[in-house]
């Protein structure tokens, strides 16, 4: 396994887990570490660089109420930032201490009240309670006891579902566990992919989908009875049509619609808002081209509004146009490493990413151009004053938007 994390490679297209880094990285990530140099990145739509971490930062996560972004890293920290001053010269952030081990994967509860990490070390789930101060500041606090071990392979994702009922885990054999709030293993799926790249939970809280080895996306539905006791994990559908194995995929904020990229060069947007137990299949809307997937592991966001693909390949960001399918902007080593993790925040206006010790937010333009586009659209088609005014104000919002940046294309 002598490959190091730098160069991008994976080890059978998976990223090599922790705990299976040899003990030579580990002291060379240690010589690194000192080393005070930060990678340099300039762009006129690089909004702003988040610097407080002294590690590599793994994973990220926005929270439902838009106020804060949370991120982990191998410093033995998670640090909960303000979005409000993202735009400012300087950028605050709490620090929760992660004690003898480190966070890996990081999701903020629905109430945004409290998070969940994944341990390194630990191999499991441990809940932090956020507790408000009377200075303004919270206090963060580890719940006694951590979830149990179940996993038996390195867990690649975690989410919470926004109704608060449960919690997924995925491990990069075919597991996917779905636990209740006390740590209690409620439903096991076995993905049948032969390994597993990503799964997450849609928005609405309904569904579990997950991607691997095979060229489709599974997706379930997590059923709860009236009184919100839970029942059972059953098969809803799946996304086919692809010809090779699946790295990510995102759902859209209103569940709406999923993105995927593959091993194929492609990504693909879908309509998932199907009536699946009458057998209806997803549609498939959209098809680009995205060569840089045959030969490397990639990563996906979707904007809320499903308009924007942000696409990570390497050290490299492209964002695409989802209804034309054109790629509108790239962003070249935005990472001294790999890009580990991407998102929009939840206004769609920043996309988020990291890979080393920094995040670095963009303005996203080309929302900004899709939603002109839109309203041009629906201006020439509106019957009212009324409904004329609202749209023209958008448009011109999303121009003024664009002008500011210097991104309005004559």
């Amino acid at each position: 396994q002598g490959l190091s994390f730098s160069s991008c490679q994976k080890a059978n297209g998976f990223p090599l887990s922790k705990s299976s880094a040899s003990k030579k990285q580990k002291q060379h990530q240690r010589i690194r570490k000192e080393k005070p140099q930060q990678h340099n990145f300039t762009h006129r739509l690089l909004a702003a660089a988040l610097k407080s971490h002294s590690g590599n930062i793994s994973c990220m996560d926005f929270s439902s109420n838009g106020k804060y972004l949370a991120t982990c890293a191998d410093d033995r920290t998670i640090r909960i930032w303000s979005t409000k001053d993202f735009l400012q010269r300087e950028h605050r952030s709490m620090r929760a201490n992660v004690e003898l081990d480190h966070a890996t994967l990081v999701r903020f509860s629905p109430d945004c009240r409290a998070f969940i990490v994944w341990l390194a070390s630990g191999d499991t789930l441990r809940v932090f309670k956020m507790t408000k101060r009377e200075d303004g500041g919270y206090t963060f606090t580890a719940t006694p006891e951590d979830f149990p071990k179940k996993h038996k392979a390195p867990v690649i994702n975690i989410g919470i579902a926004s109704t608060g009922k449960f919690i997924m885990t995925v491990s990069s054999d075919t597991t996917i566990l779905i636990w209740n709030l006390k740590g209690q293993v409620l439903s096991t799926i076995n993905t049948n992919q032969m390994n597993n790249t990503h799964a997450a939970i849609s928005p609405c809280s309904r569904f579990v989908a997950s991607c691997g080895f095979t060229p489709d996306v599974k997706v379930w539905e997590v059923c709860f009875g009236k009184k919100g006791d839970f029942q059972e994990v059953v098969r809803a559908f799946e996304l086919k049509g692809h010809s090779a194995a699946v790295h990510s995929f995102a759902f859209s904020n209103d569940s709406r619609r999923m993105a995927s990229v593959s091993k194929d060069g492609t990504w693909k947007l879908w309509d998932i808002d199907v009536e699946y137990k009458k057998q209806q299949d997803p549609y498939l809307l959209r098809t680009g081209r995205f060569e840089e997937a045959g030969t490397m592991l990639c990563r996906l966001a979707l904007s809320p509004d499903a308009q924007v693909l942000a696409l990570a390949s390497g050290s490299s960001i492209h964002l695409y146009n989802t209804r034309r399918g054109e790629k509108e902007e790239c962003f070249e080593q935005v990472h001294g490493e790999c890009i580990t993790d991407l998102s929009f925040d939840i206004t769609g206006r920043f996309l988020a990413s990291c890979g080393d010790r920094a995040v670095r937010l963009f303005h996203n333009t080309p929302g900004h151009r899709a939603v002109m586009e839109e309203m041009q659209g629906h201006l020439k088609r509106a019957s009212n004053d009324s409904t004329r005014q609202r749209l023209q104000q958008q448009l011109t919002q999303a121009q003024e938007a664009l002008k500011s940046l210097g991104a309005l294309k004559k």
